[in-house]
């Protein structure tokens, strides 16, 4: 489930439509909001199977006028260091003009038949500010199919601090429109940061 809007309100309402342990997620996301008003928001709830258990998390996005907030809270099951079930949440927040790169990436049907202004199938927002990079590496090589030199190893580096995938199908149409939605208020914000 995926829910924005621009208000507290409606940011909390959007939390407890989540169900996911309403008090605890918006205590944590309204600490860390403060005063500030509310931009845009994004509430995501996932639900995933770890082998023979069902873990659920939710990440909640706020936009304001200076920040970018990130919160996610996730469950777990009774272990050694705790005889009952807990939770986990934590919040990042990040100043605008730290935010790197901003990249959405759209799923569509038949491409060869797509009409402007149709929902992508999925969605995934990718959101970069530097805390988390990922490095990929593979060896070098030349052109020379014979040759047995060591060309050393050529990669990139990403940034990946974020990245959030939502479908049609897995979400329904409501949370694609809104991660759309979401990705553009940020994608303005960062746009109107000056350096």
């Amino acid at each position: 489930m995926a829910k924005t809007s621009t208000s507290t309100q409606g940011l909390r309402a959007a939390i407890e439509r989540s169900g996911y342990y309403p008090a605890l997620v918006a205590e944590a996301v309204e600490a860390a909001v403060g005063g500030e008003a509310i931009r845009s928001f994004l509430v995501h709830q996932e639900t995933t199977f770890d082998a023979n258990e069902v873990r659920r998390h939710v990440t909640v996005l706020v936009l304001t006028d200076n920040r970018f907030i990130v919160s996610h809270t996730d469950e777990q099951a009774a272990d050694s260091t705790s005889p009952t079930p807990y939770a986990t949440t934590s919040t990042e927040s990040v100043k605008l003009g730290r935010i790197s790169s901003v990249v959405l990436s759209r799923v569509v049907a038949n491409p060869e038949k797509y009409v402007p202004g149709t929902l992508p199938r999925e969605v995934v927002l990718t959101i970069g500010w530097g805390a988390v990079s990922r490095l990929d590496l593979e060896p070098a090589a030349c052109g020379d199919p014979n040759c047995e030199a060591d060309h050393g190893y050529t990669g990139s580096s990403t940034a990946d601090d974020l990245s959030l995938r939502v479908s049609e199908a897995g979400d329904g149409p409501d949370a694609v429109r809104q991660t759309l939605a979401f990705a553009q208020s940020l994608s303005e914000a960062t746009a109107d940061v000056t350096p």
